[in-house]
């Protein structure tokens, strides 16, 4: 029987079979320049977002971390000096193009003894139960075909005791929303263009971020798959927000 579900790709319906290859698609488009448009596309400020997301992360030495939608590795770089050489920092992403760009840079900066490389989905983790301290995943869930079935498998690996963190897009304020549209819209895109060759996949991921649920939408969401203790942070006027969760 032919499946006729459908999902989100950015704001266009696709069958759900159709994602990942999409949105694989737009990141074996733009990996090369991953790095060089995120300090772009945020003026250097994403590197203020992910330390603080390693701040309430409260990984510690001996810590095993899985760090999804690892991209060119800038948390499992902060990571891997934490856990030292006592822990283990799992490095994935599902995507191959931006998995080898993320591992020549942590080999060529040296962090070889105690990261593992790993592609894998999101939604069907190839790990066991009760296996990490901490979970995180930056600026992928929203690129998830299944957002609800990803955080039960999390929680399915992650130890009692151990915890969640989502470092997203989200929902800017009310004063903030106008001009950010109009830069996420007109601006962004440009420079996608002018940076990669590649205006379209820019224009996706400005869609993609409109698309993604809301800061309660998506404490919900953790909540329903049994995480505790559930809260989120605004940063930046609520434009990215860290969503943190236990599992007790």
């Amino acid at each position: 029987m032919k499946d006729n579900k459908t999902t989100h790709f950015g704001y266009q319906d696709i069958p759900t079979g159709e994602k990942a290859g999409r949105v694989r698609e737009v990141f074996d488009s733009v990996a090369n320049k991953y790095d060089l448009m995120n300090d772009l596309m945020s003026f250097g400020v994403h590197r203020l977002w992910k330390r603080t997301a390693i701040e309430l992360s409260g990984v510690r030495k001996g810590d095993r971390v899985l760090d999804l939608a690892a991209g060119t590795g800038d948390l499992s770089a902060r990571f891997s000096g934490l856990v030292d050489n006592d822990g283990l920092v799992v490095f994935s992403d599902i995507n191959a193009a931006m998995l080898s760009q993320g591992r020549d840079r942590m080999v060529n900066e040296g962090r070889v003894g105690n990261v593992r490389y790993v592609q894998a989905d999101a939604q069907y983790l190839p790990f066991s139960e009760d296996h990490f301290n901490c979970v995180t995943i930056g600026f992928g869930l929203r690129n998830v075909t299944d957002k609800q079935l990803a955080l039960d498998s999390i929680f399915r690996t992650i130890k009692p005791g151990g915890r969640l963190l989502i470092l997203e897009f989200s929902k800017p304020t009310k004063p903030l929303e106008k001009i950010y549209d109009l830069y996420s819209f007109n601006l962004l895109p440009k420079i996608g263009k002018l940076v990669t060759h590649d205006e379209e996949s820019y224009r996706y991921l400005a869609e993609s971020i409109r698309m993604h649920p809301d800061q309660e939408t998506l404490k919900g969401m953790m909540e329903h798959a049994g995480f505790e203790r559930c809260d989120y942070f605004n940063l930046t006027g609520g434009v990215v927000a860290i969503h943190r969760g236990y599992k007790l």
